[in-house]
């Protein structure tokens, strides 16, 4: 297997993306690495992996598409880009899959339009990992797509069961709508003509699930059009920050917190590593012929890693197939 790794992507590029790569390898034995990059920049950094040196090949990507540019016109002017380099490598089969953590608009624009979509698939669409403290729930689109049709929900619908499926070893996905009730006709006029389509879908639809449930394992799929879903997924993610805050604070406000914080302390850090993004790695970009991930801006090298073991495990579980059966079926 071979995976295309973008290294001037992210708050803490080439750093983070080379350790990454790096510690991903160790963890793979049978994994290798194109690493695409500022050769001068990157190559400095791979003076301690002789171990792991001879399965990384480094590919001269002197562009950058940065976050402060359009990201369509960055993927067909700078050609020399990692974004670019990487997504034709998948489309010629040179590799397997790509992991990004660059701009996230160039990603989706990359995969379209360099790598392509699935045939009959009508929006890619991101979609991250919300921990709920099991497997977690799939939250499908978190902001590829603000303005949606019917029939994009019902792809993401299909799009989300697969990954499950393949990725989390899930046999019957449960697919929800994330919908104002639990009722088939309550929401917007784009949520009540999704409904009756999911319902005929060729997977698993358990309903309308309401914000409040989310994280309440009712489903393993989320589907909802790109805005409301980057909300949902922002939201998230302030809540859990401000709750840990809020917790570290009274935990240390007095003596006698300070003893039984010592005594819980394997369990809260069981907590924060359940809540952890680093752990996942990444939202795969569903919907294009190929595997790939788009990991958190501000990721480190251990996120790196995990957003590089999710595209392999999206590569073994034959993602992109699933979805082309499921849209055929």
């Amino acid at each position: 297997m071979r995976i295309f790794v973008d290294a001037m992507g992210g708050d803490n590029a080439p750093q983070a993306p080379v350790e990454g790569v790096i510690e991903a390898l160790r963890r793979f034995p049978d994994l290798a690495v194109a690493l695409g990059g500022v050769l001068s920049e990157v190559e400095p950094l791979l003076k301690d992996c002789d171990d792991v040196r001879e399965r990384i090949t480094l590919v001269d990507a002197p562009e950058v598409i940065t976050n402060h540019e359009h990201p369509v016109m960055g993927v067909r002017t700078k050609k020399s880009s990692a974004t670019v380099i990487g997504m034709l490598q998948v489309k010629s089969g040179e590799c397997d899959g790509f992991v990004s953590a660059g701009s996230t608009g160039a990603t989706l624009a990359g995969g379209m339009f360099r790598l392509g979509r699935i045939p009959g698939i009508e929006r890619p669409a991101l979609a991250p990992i919300l921990p709920n403290g099991k497997r977690g729930a799939l939250l499908i689109d978190c902001g590829a797509n603000v303005d949606c049709k019917p029939d994009y929900l019902v792809q993401f619908g299909l799009m989300g069961s697969a990954y499950m499926q393949g990725v989390m070893d899930i046999k019957e996905p449960r697919v929800g709508l994330i919908n104002i009730g639990a009722e088939a006709e309550k929401g917007n006029a784009l949520v009540k003509e999704t409904y009756p389509l999911m319902e005929q879908a060729p997977y698993r639809f358990v309903g309308n699930v309401e914000a409040r449930d989310l994280l309440a394992d009712i489903a393993d799929v989320l589907v909802c059009d790109g805005f409301s879903g980057n909300l949902v997924l922002k939201y998230t993610e302030g809540v859990a920050e401000t709750l840990m805050g809020i917790i570290k604070k009274e935990l240390l406000a007095d003596t006698r917190s300070k003893i039984g914080a010592a005594i819980a302390k394997p369990a809260f850090k069981r907590v924060k590593k359940a809540m952890d993004y680093t752990e996942v790695g990444g939202a795969p970009l569903l919907g294009v012929q190929g595997a790939v991930v788009k990991g958190h801006g501000s990721s480190n090298g251990h996120a790196f890693a995990c957003a590089i073991g999710q595209c392999v495990k999206m590569i073994n579980g034959k993602v992109p197939q699933i979805i082309a059966a499921g849209l055929a079926t």
